[in-house]
């Protein structure tokens, strides 16, 4: 009973937001509502364009579908919330809602982790083993792929989210964050957060830095495959589309591990929250663009359902 009502102390958080300054406040409402707008449109598309085309009915697609999906789901987890709060000037979110959140958020992260490692391991069959890739990437092996991405982000999700859910908030209740994210959380709690910690550092390690791994590896091969390419123009586009997707790669493992590798006392939240801002928005912002601005097919599925 004691537990149930030291939990009960805190039923409301005041999330502190990037900036308290009114004029930035105005600023960072637009910012963050083109943000929303063009990730939404950009991944609504590329669904659209998957479920309309038939010649995109391929595991590469399939998997990019997930991709937008998850992506919607993330930035639609974060960003209403935060322009909300702004223009009501509001910093209130309830306990349910922030665990809900939060649950959100770590199921996307997962999920995208896992997501980014199969889409490079799809991209290493095709090209280097380009005769046997409908083979390998049968249909059967895709939707095994695709139940193990949203087995793991579950599982993932539940463990910290459980966590959390097993903690006393006795006060003070100020998130210094635009989200409920495990860190500013593990901050607040007035009860210990050794466990918690030690899964997050678990995650951390088996699937940011695992899935960065295998997802390298995977580029490492494909690297090696172009290096064979006799024409000096192949090699320039493969290379031209790889690194544009190794770089946006990069950068989301790279945050993430950042932000998950350091126990709760060593935050530093104003730097950490640009940092978030990056994994959160800015990655699932440029996904779409990434994965299709040079892909004549996505650009002529697109064409054929927007302008046709």
């Amino acid at each position: 009973m004691a537990n149930r009502l030291n939990r009960s102390c805190v039923t409301t958080f005041m999330m502190m937001g990037l900036s308290e300054q009114p004029k930035m406040q105005i600023l960072l409402f637009i910012l963050f509502l083109c943000i929303y707008t063009v990730a939404l449109i950009g991944n609504l598309a590329i669904i659209c364009a998957i479920l309309s085309y038939p010649k995109l009915h391929r595991p590469m697609y399939f998997f990019l579908f997930h991709l937008a999906v998850v992506d919607i789901v993330c930035t639609s987890t974060i960003i209403p919330k935060m322009l909300a709060n702004i223009a009501t000037f509001s910093k209130d979110i309830s306990y349910s809602g922030c665990i809900i959140q939060l649950y959100s958020f770590t199921w996307c992260l997962g999920a995208e982790m896992v997501l980014f490692t199969v889409m490079a391991y799809d991209r290493y069959v095709a090209i280097c083993h380009p005769l046997n890739y409908i083979t390998i990437m049968n249909k059967k092996i895709c939707i095994a792929l695709s139940t193990v991405v949203i087995l793991i982000a579950i599982t993932n999700s539940w463990i910290h989210t459980g966590l959390i859910m097993g903690l006393n908030f006795c006060g003070p209740n100020g998130i210094n964050h635009f989200f409920c994210e495990i860190p500013p959380l593990l901050a607040l709690s007035c009860s210990p957060v050794k466990i918690n910690e030690v899964w997050v550092f678990t995650a951390d390690i088996f699937l940011a830095m695992g899935d960065f791994l295998l997802t390298c590896l995977s580029y490492c091969f494909i690297v090696r495959a172009i290096l064979k390419i006799k024409t000096s123009e192949g090699k320039k586009k493969a290379f031209s589309t790889c690194s544009s997707h190794l770089i946006v790669v990069t950068l989301y493992y790279s945050t993430v591990i950042y932000t998950y590798i350091r126990p709760a006392s060593s935050y530093s939240f104003e730097r950490d929250k640009m940092v978030a801002a990056l994994y959160t928005l800015v990655t699932p912002t440029l996904n779409p663009i990434v994965y299709t601005l040079r892909n004549k097919d996505v650009k002529a599925a697109l064409k054929k359902v927007f302008f046709t």
